[in-house]
């Protein structure tokens, strides 16, 4: 084998077992043991790994750890992702050994080495949360371990080209038969029948009709329900979230554990006998209440899986016959075997041959993968090979599965043969056939020397396995190697509603899945240390047994038969290189060449190596001792010489190190010495600076008083010189000028008299305000009143400052309905007063003209009542007016139907008249399609209101110059044909208020306007 080098470093007893001296049982307990005290509980035999079970968590699965504590999963990681090769890792083991435990490991290590993304870490939490699911169905508590996995499994993962995993396919085969129906004492059920119980809410427990009591299902033993360090309900809570993770739909979820809680109900149905007419036998069920709630959690009607209990249908030809089954004949226990995989187990009967059939295959295989290593290994590198003589259990797979003479060819022969088949005339079978068959043992056999064996029962034979003699109960063999699943039961659980109870009954054969066993293969041997289950216990006697039985020894012997240790020649030349002074420290050639030139400076007899083409292959194990002590003496020479240089290195550093630090402490000294000197001639010279500074200050502060105090005297004289000189020229001109400058100061003190009064006696802020404070001299007439008109000015500009945009827009309309009617129409004055609040309807809150508002598609920026003037007779028709930014439309009062929509531009002019009314006639652009009918003549209370957002819309609108709007007493409306003329006089009606309009003939309208008051 290649060994790794930190199987060498620092080794704890031998990492290799190949490099095992001497190589015997005891060295090769005791190799375990030391190794195991010192928590290194993995030893190697090549490249199969014996790993010892702790019974604790180590510190030694982090990322760093794992190429040094597992580093034949390591290789065969990088050589699936590298080389593209399928690799196996076959973990073997007796119960407790750590199988699962290892297993998990190997799906941690897969998890923490692939790469990342979203996708993968799916991939990997999937992988890793199925263990929890396979736990709860496939383990259980024995009396050995307390999380005993009672199946194989064979995991199928498969990776992409950058080594990270796509998805995986788990098979689980030789699930335990017996443990559903019981378990012996000191042990549990499956995990998930007491997680259920425990961990399940009330409503889930209520759902599947099942008591948190697990004294009420016979299928659980009471004597260890409860397990130390084991959280059912926790337990329950992991598996369920895993069996999310794992791809599990709610629904799928619930219909799992409804079938669970169907196998818990079927353990309760009981059967007690009943006679019939003709003498026969019958089984019926005592309590139907468990029957009832199963058949509901499946979906079946109660009396067909009744029947199918107590019934069974033989087919002849083409006739069925109906049986009935007495109490013994039920087999409540086969349909549990459908539903749950499972049947009754006796103590090795046809089970445990089974299992142990396939462990005979398992050894098989691992024989045969450590040869071919070796053997392909020799023939690459161009070593010669001998073949090894070792035990080839083949003959004992022989004995099993030949198809002629084959035990189990013989047991399904016996199975088909016609006549009375019993389990007596296949062991008569077998003693006739296999009888000289070394490996094989019975009572009645032909040879002789067995005849006397009174420990062999006559029911019974015994196989020579590898691992041991092993006897054989023929009880139930032919039974069991048969399905005993009647048809009845088969036929009544197809029928059920429930999907998951249907997939397990199909019709017809499931396709089998042919698994392809992978190029290459790991292996990891389990190994229990003690029974107790616990840490730090090394029982010789136990592991001795199972080292045995594993064939570990002669698995060692065969690897040692050929070359025990075999490197490249670049990491061999690399260890050992200061074994020679050829190679040391650099060689300049071929890493075979220097590996040659070391072995012959070495002294390495030529039988003791061979050179391969890229490795170096040592016989014995103690030449490679050898070389590793000397390479020990050498790492201490050269230690002992480093260490000199070192502490010569050290010293030199360390004195330079003095030096440098005195000759830096010297020029510190010598700066701080000067430093003191300048300081101390420098306070005497500032001194000295300060006497002769203050002696100069005084000297010139006495010159500089006596200069003011000259300057002080000649000013003095000179002021009173140009006084004296002033007072006669004012006496001389004062009589002259004195009238001149009182005025002008009278005046100066009226108009700041004036300004000042101005600040109290200003109006208010209100435009509108036209009181002004009285002009008190008639020589500020000119700037009383243009104070005034400035001050009005800055009082409005301050008034309209506060206008909001809505309000400006108010009295923009104002104003433009003063410019359009002010001196012009008799009703104009009146308006001024009220708002234009345009929309008097209220048309969009109104669910009254819901309609309306939906067929006027604008804003609307006018809604009123007015009334539409008949030519006939004179008389008005209430209508809608409605004012948009682009028509007016004219609309029913009752039902909100548009009578009229007339675009602006087709609107030519407006008349209204002088007086008091509120008649306006708006008339049509003659042609257009809107003037079919003729004008309207309408009458409104808004009628400025109306005009002024007509006059002010059309013009925005059109974007053209104002519409014409005639404002006479006397005007023309076009009524279709005719033109008819509307006149208004003075004088309305006796009782009545409002103007009146009446018809003449049929060329005049006339309107009566009540005077003015």
């Amino acid at each position: 084998m290649e060994v790794k080098t930190s199987l060498l470093d620092n080794m704890i007893g031998v990492g290799d077992m190949v490099l095992l001296e001497p190589l015997n049982e005891d060295s090769f307990i005791e190799n375990l043991r030391k190794r195991f005290d010192h928590n290194e509980i993995y030893t190697y035999i090549g490249s199969v790994v014996i790993s010892m079970n702790p019974y604790r968590s180590l510190p030694i699965f982090t990322p760093e750890k794992v190429e040094e504590y597992l580093p034949g999963l390591d290789e065969a990681y990088r050589s699936l992702r590298d080389q593209d090769k399928d690799q196996c890792i076959l973990i073997t083991g007796e119960s407790g050994a750590g199988k699962t435990e290892a297993s998990k490991l190997v799906m941690s290590y897969v998890a923490a080495v692939c790469g990342k993304g979203q996708e993968v870490n799916k991939v990997k939490e999937q992988l890793l949360q199925s263990n929890p699911v396979l736990e709860a169905f496939g383990n259980a508590k024995t009396v050995r371990n307390d999380n005993s996995s009672r199946f194989g499994k064979y995991m199928d993962i498969e990776f992409d080209f950058k080594g990270d995993p796509l998805g995986g396919v788990i098979s689980n085969y030789l699930l335990e038969k017996s443990r559903v129906c019981k378990q012996p004492r000191g042990e549990r059920n499956f995990h998930i029948f007491y997680q259920l119980l425990s961990g399940a809410s009330g409503d889930t427990l209520t759902k599947l009709k099942l008591d948190r009591d697990f004294s009420k299902y016979n299928y659980l033993s009471l004597d260890s329900a409860t397990v130390n360090g084991l959280d059912d309900a926790a337990s329950f809570r992991t598996v369920r979230n895993a069996m999310q993770i794992v791809g599990f739909m709610e629904d799928e979820v619930q219909l799992v554990l409804e079938l669970v809680a169907a196998v818990l109900k079927l353990g309760n149905i009981e059967f007690k006998p009943e006679s019939r007419v003709n003498g026969f036998d019958e089984s019926r069920v005592k309590d139907k209440n468990d029957l009832k709630e199963m058949c509901e959690l499946l979906g079946i009607e109660q009396s067909v899986l009744e029947r199918a209990f107590s019934y069974r249908t033989v087919e002849a030809k083409m006739e069925k016959v109906s049986t009935t089954l007495n109490v013994a004949q039920v087999r409540r226990s086969a349909l549990l075997n459908g539903i749950y995989g499972c049947s009754p187990l006796q103590d090795n009967s046809f089970e445990q041959f089974i299992i142990n059939y396939c462990n005979e295959k398992l050894q098989q295989i691992f024989i045969e993968l450590t040869l071919r290593e070796e053997q392909e290994e020799y023939v690459r590198e161009g070593i010669e090979w001998t073949n090894i003589e070792y035990f080839n259990n083949a003959i004992i797979c022989d004995l099993i599965e030949n198809n002629q003479n084959g035990i189990l060819a013989m047991l399904d022969e016996e199975c088909l043969r016609p006549g009375t088949v019993t389990d007596d005339t296949f062991l008569d079978k077998l003693n006739t056939i296999c009888a000289e068959h070394q490996h094989f043992e019975s009572r009645l056999s032909k040879n002789s020397k067995f005849l006397t064996d009174h420990s062999l029962p006559h029911s019974c034979f015994r196989i020579q396995h590898y691992a041991g003699k092993v006897l054989y109960r023929v009880e139930g063999f032919v039974d069991k190697n048969n399905d005993l699943l009647y048809r009845d039961l088969s036929q009544a659980m197809y029928k059920a509603t429930h999907s998951l109870m249907r997939q397990l009954f199909p019709e017809g054969n499931p396709a089998k899945v042919n698994l392809k066993r992978p190029l290459t293969a790991g292996t990891v041997l389990c190994i229990k240390p003690n029974d107790k289950k616990a840490a730090h216990i090394f029982t010789d006697s136990l592991v001795c047994h199972q080292v045995r039985y594993l064939g570990l020894m002669e698995n060692v012997r065969v690897r040692r038969a050929g070359y025990a240790f075999r490197q490249p020649y670049e990491p061999c030349l690399e260890r050992y290189k200061m074994l020679c002074k050829q190679t040391w420290p650099h060689w300049r050639g071929p890493a075979r060449d220097g590996v040659e030139v070391l072995l012959t400076d070495c002294s390495v007899p030529a039988e003791e190596f061979a050179y391969g083409r890229s490795k170096i292959f040592i016989r014995n194990p103690r030449t490679l001792f050898t070389l590793e002590e000397r390479r020990r003496a050498c790492l201490e020479d050269l230690a002992t010489l480093i260490q000199k240089i070192y502490r010569g290195w050290k010293c030199r550093t360390h004195f330079l190190l003095l030096k440098k630090s005195q000759v830096v402490v010297a020029a510190w000294y010598r700066r701080y010495a000067q430093q003191k000197k300048y300081e101390k001639i420098k306070s005497a010279t500032l001194v000295m600076q300060s006497f002769t500074r203050g002696w100069k200050a005084r000297k010139i502060l006495r010159q500089l008083k006596y200069e003011k105090r000259c300057k002080e005297a000649v000013t003095t004289i000179a002021a009173y010189w140009h006084g004296t000189q002033v007072r006669r020229e004012y006496r001389k001109f004062f009589r002259a000028n004195a009238g001149k400058k009182i005025y002008c100061f009278i005046i100066q003190r009226i108009m700041q008299k004036y300004f000042l009064g101005l600040k109290t006696t200003v109006p208010s802020m209100s435009p509108i305000d036209n009181t002004w404070s009285a002009q008190p001299y008639s020589f500020l007439e000119g700037a009383h009143t243009e104070l005034r008109r400035i001050f009005h000015l800055w009082r409005c500009k301050k008034h309209r400052g506060q206008f909001t945009e809505e309000k400006k827009a108010v009295y923009e309309e104002k104003l433009e309905a003063s410019e359009i009617f002010k001196n012009k129409k008799a009703l104009y004055p009146s308006s001024v007063s009220q708002p234009f609040k345009g929309d008097y309807l209220e048309i969009h809150k109104n669910p009254k003209y819901q309609k309306l508002n939906s067929a006027v598609e604008e804003k609307v920026l006018l809604a009123d009542v007015v009334n539409k003037i008949n030519r006939a007779n004179g008389k008005g028709s209430p209508r809608l007016f409605l004012l948009t930014k682009n028509n007016f439309v004219l609309a029913d009062q009752k039902t909100g139907q548009v009578k009229a929509s007339v675009p602006l531009p087709d609107l030519t002019s407006v008349s209204v008249s002088t007086q008091s009314d509120g008649f306006f006639a708006l008339k049509l652009k003659e042609g257009s399609a809107s003037a079919a009918k003729g004008d309207f003549l309408l009458n409104s209370e808004h009628l400025i209101e109306i005009i002024t957002k007509l006059h002010r819309t059309w013009t925005t609108a059109a974007d053209k110059d104002q519409i014409n709007i005639d404002i006479s007493d006397e005007f023309l409306v076009q009524f279709k044909q005719d033109k008819v003329c509307v006149k208004f006089i003075q004088g309305g009606p006796k009782n009545g208020t409002s103007a009146a309009c009446k018809r003449k003939n049929n060329r005049l309208l006339e309107v009566s306007v009540p005077s003015s008051p």
